[in-house]
């Protein structure tokens, strides 16, 4: 019994050593593999040189977005600064091999200083290093397929049409391409921006982000320049903007309306026109401070603070012509000339009565003009005038 318990010992101590002892010969040998095939791949390899057989076919690299977050959209410098991946597909002939001749191997991994890497850029770059993207290595398949996805916070420049600010829809685009090489040499293909891992943002909502295939030609060259473009579309959510400057605005809007019901004894008729006046310039300079400075098209908010202000400024004016004839001494002076003359003669003219006054009055008048313009404006002249708005007022009750 206790031989057979210590040769069962023997039997699970002897298979675990042969177990290690195999992995580490795998481990050692696909480690041995791996310089063997660094050192034959890289013997001959010009990372100049375009990996193709024939030097007039293009090498088809097939190109991905990966958005991640949209971390800023800045409206007065015109910027969209993005957090995202870009994600490189294509075949390098000279960089595979067998797997039975190196065995355990099934990729590798080169920077991409050291191998030929597509120059893709992105084309309308804001950043002050142009690419800003971070270079990392480069996964290559025994097949030769490569796969380079360097990380990146983009920065776009972007055109924001501010006419429907808080309640507007953004498009911008994100144009990728080689810098240097033509369609004939890199055939650029694009693949469906993936947003399966985006991050929402606080103020944008993102509403999709189409991509479109385009080739461009231009008057030095015969062969087509080919650049991927993806249109990030999002939308911008109002909450924060409704209650923080539409809803004060409407409410200290309203209180200009007001001003007219407190009595003209009351001295805050005029301080209370002036503050209105003053709030909705606060209000009017957070809007400038958020939009650009562009005359390509003017917010509508914008234009409603202006017409309120106008609105409210004229109420002023008025609130201060009521508590002048208010507070205006009877006994101070006579009327002036020009408002009996208006009253007389041109008051009639806005009245609502019917064409037969207006006829007498136009009559009245020219006939007082042309006794003014004689200078024949007597004791005749004033009596004329009196007996045409008493005329009038009489034709006017008659009427009614």
């Amino acid at each position: 019994m206790l031989t057979e318990k210590c040769l069962g010992f023997f039997c699970s101590g002897l298979c675990l050593w042969a177990s290690l002892f195999l992995s580490f010969f795998k481990v050692s040998q696909q480690g041995e593999s791996q310089r063997r095939l660094y050192r034959d791949l890289l013997r001959n390899y010009n990372r100049l040189e375009r990996p193709v057989m024939n030097d007039s076919q293009p090498i088809v690299v097939e190109l991905q977005l990966s958005l991640l977050q949209i971390i800023d959209v800045d409206e007065k410098n015109q910027v969209l600064i993005t957090n995202a991946w870009l994600q490189m597909y294509w075949v390098d002939i000279y960089l595979s091999w067998d797997q039975y001749e190196y065995p355990g191997v099934q990729n590798l991994r080169f920077p991409a200083d050291q191998i030929w890497v597509p120059d893709i850029l992105l084309y309308n770059s804001a950043d002050e290093r142009f690419d800003a993207t971070f270079h990392t290595n480069v996964l290559v398949n025994y097949s030769g397929s490569c796969q380079y996805i360097p990380p990146g916070i983009l920065k776009s420049t972007c055109y924001i049409d501010v006419r429907w600010f808080p309640f507007d829809v953004q498009k911008c685009d994100l144009k990728f391409g080689s810098w240097t090489h033509s369609g004939w040499l890199i055939d650029l293909q694009m693949l469906e921006a993936d947003i399966s891992n985006y991050i929402s943002n606080g103020e944008w909502d993102l509403v999709g982000v189409p991509g479109k295939r385009n080739e461009l030609y231009y008057e030095c060259c015969k062969e087509p320049y080919p650049d991927v473009t993806y249109t990030i579309t999002m939308r911008r959510r109002t909450l924060y903007y409704g209650l923080n400057l539409l809803i004060p605005c409407v409410l200290i809007s309203g209180l200009a309306l007001l001003v007219f019901l407190l009595p003209a004894d009351s001295g805050e008729k005029i301080s209370l026109g002036i503050t209105v006046l003053l709030s909705l310039t606060v209000f009017m300079l957070l809007v400038a401070e958020i939009m650009p400075a562009t005359s390509d098209s003017v917010p509508l908010i914008a234009q409603y603070f202006a017409s309120i202000m106008v609105i409210v400024g004229l109420s002023v004016v008025v609130t201060v012509l009521v508590l002048q004839f208010h507070h205006h001494d009877p006994q101070a002076g006579k009327m002036p000339r020009w408002v009996s003359r208006f009253c007389s003669k041109y008051s009639t003219m806005l009245l609502p009565i019917n064409l037969k006054c207006q006829l007498w009055t136009v009559c009245f008048t020219l006939l007082s003009l042309l006794l003014e313009r004689e200078n024949k404006h007597t004791k005749f002249g004033l009596l004329l005038e009196t007996a045409s708005v008493v005329w009038v007022s009489y034709l006017n009750l008659k009427q009614g």
